[in-house]
């Protein structure tokens, strides 16, 4: 199993986190209490990027400063633990517009991050496919262009004449040579720059979502329903997919370890082959930009067949979770798909806890309580997962098909069960029990003797 080694020199920060007091994100929370989740949230999201949480430092306002969201007075203490703790990263719980953030710096002299830098940073770490590598600077990019303005003598005319004189310089001896003329702004020529690379980057992924539309069509030339899996992040969905399928992706209690979708084949009980999809987990308030650097991931959620919402249990607050998870799912529109609720993490519950929840949960209705890290529970989640599948039944088919078929007779292996072949000349007849659907879509009808492909006629 793949395991993931923290930063070799991480860097150190203080994390700031601000609540007004009239919020009300999560209902029957109170504000301050869902503050502090969300803080605790920040520590753990600093720490998957890789930094030391030297310390953390909250306040409840009225209102946000428009100036520097905190207030002066709240700046002068952040300096000053910042000082204390020796730590040049001040991050923000929370989205800082570019004066707050540029004023913030100024007058902290630290370096300011706010909380979607944050996660664009863990994207970048945990990128591995072309497109995700794509997505994610073109985040960046988008994040970035709005906060080039203030950037003090980095942002200095480049050539142009620094004197009097005329358009060309004359008159202007501090000009260089070469450079002379009405010059261009750093802070032109990086818009530019960026707005260049922006327009290569949506070509590139453009082409890249091309690509991955054709391999799309082609697995979808074989029928086979496809289950993704969703939740908070975190909550074990990775380590449910390497116990369905068998696989080896990377398992890590630090969030977004996941970003890439990962889609591996499963046998169900009923003989079914299905695929199974890792996707990205969710977390709250993100803002709608970051969707974007999802889309590989989360084009799958839109294709499934049933989504499997995975919650740790363990959580006091997962129902507050899983209604952020349902917010971006109605938000993708898949909000009426196929649902199978699984509660992970059910060996960290008490007795107690486990008792309550197996009373209300009956045996093929509600929740699925799973332990995947344990291995508990999975024989019945499979057996749910058929349940909830669209009914696609089987037949049995006598049939008698020439050799040169190969790939439909390799079909009819990986996809049914064959009862009985044998070879006879150039052809192979077999008796294989095959769903409808792939009968019809590999037109056994044709092949079929005995006049058992009654149900599966083309």
């Amino acid at each position: 199993m793949k395991t993931q080694y923290a930063t070799a020199n991480p860097e150190r920060a203080l994390l700031i986190g601000v609540t007004w007091k009239r919020t009300r994100r999560i209902p029957g929370m109170p504000a301050g209490e869902q503050g502090r989740e969300s803080l605790a949230e920040l520590v753990e999201l600093a720490r998957s990027a890789g930094a030391e949480v030297a310390g953390t430092m909250y306040q409840v306002r009225e209102s946000a400063d428009p100036a520097t969201l905190v207030g002066r007075g709240k700046l002068d203490e952040i300096r000053a633990e910042a000082t204390a703790y020796k730590a040049p990263l001040i991050i923000f719980d929370g989205n800082l517009s570019p004066v707050q953030q540029r004023n913030i710096e100024t007058a902290t002299d630290r370096r300011v991050i706010d909380r979607t830098q944050l996660i664009l940073d863990i994207f970048a770490r945990h990128a591995r496919s072309r497109e995700g590598q794509l997505q994610v600077e073109l985040a960046q990019l988008n994040y970035l262009l709005p906060r080039l303005t203030g950037r003090g003598a980095s942002m200095s005319r480049l050539g142009g004449k620094s004197g009097g004189g005329g358009a060309g310089g004359a008159g202007g001896g501090a000009g260089r040579i070469g450079v002379r003329g009405p010059g261009e702004k750093k802070l032109e020529t990086d818009r530019r720059r960026i707005r260049d690379r922006v327009g290569r980057i949506q070509a590139s992924i453009e082409e890249v979502r091309k690509q991955r539309a054709l391999r799309r069509e082609a697995r979808n030339a074989v029928p086979l329903g496809t289950i993704a899996l969703v939740g908070y992040t975190n909550a074990g969905k990775s380590t449910l997919f390497n116990v369905l399928s068998r696989a080896e992706v990377l398992v890590s209690s630090r969030m977004f370890a996941t970003l890439d979708p990962t889609i591996r084949a499963i046998r169900l009980p009923l003989n079914r082959r299905v695929l199974v999809s890792d996707t990205v987990g969710f977390i709250r308030d993100l803002p709608k930009g970051l969707l974007t650097a999802f889309r590989a991931t989360l084009e799958e959620v839109q294709e499934a067949a049933l989504i499997l919402h995975v919650s740790d249990v363990s959580n006091p607050h997962h129902d507050e979770l899983d209604e952020e998870v349902d917010k971006i799912l109605r938000e993708l529109g898949v909000a009426d798909r196929p649902r199978l609720r699984v509660l992970n993490k059910v060996d960290l519950l008490t007795p107690e806890q486990r008792e309550s929840l197996t009373q209300v949960n009956s045996r093929d209705a509600g929740p699925v309580l799973i332990s995947a890290m344990a291995g508990e529970g999975i024989e019945h989640l499979l057996r749910r997962i058929d349940l909830a599948l669209p009914i696609d039944p089987v037949v049995t088919l006598s049939l008698r098909m020439p050799l040169a078929e190969g790939r439909t007779l390799a079909l009819i292996h990986a996809m049914g069960r064959v009862l009985h072949s044998a070879v006879e000349d150039s052809h192979m007849t077999l008796d294989a029990e095959v769903p409808v659907s792939i009968a019809k879509r590999l037109h056994l009808s044709q092949y079929s003797i005995n006049e058992t492909s009654k149900g599966s006629s083309s």
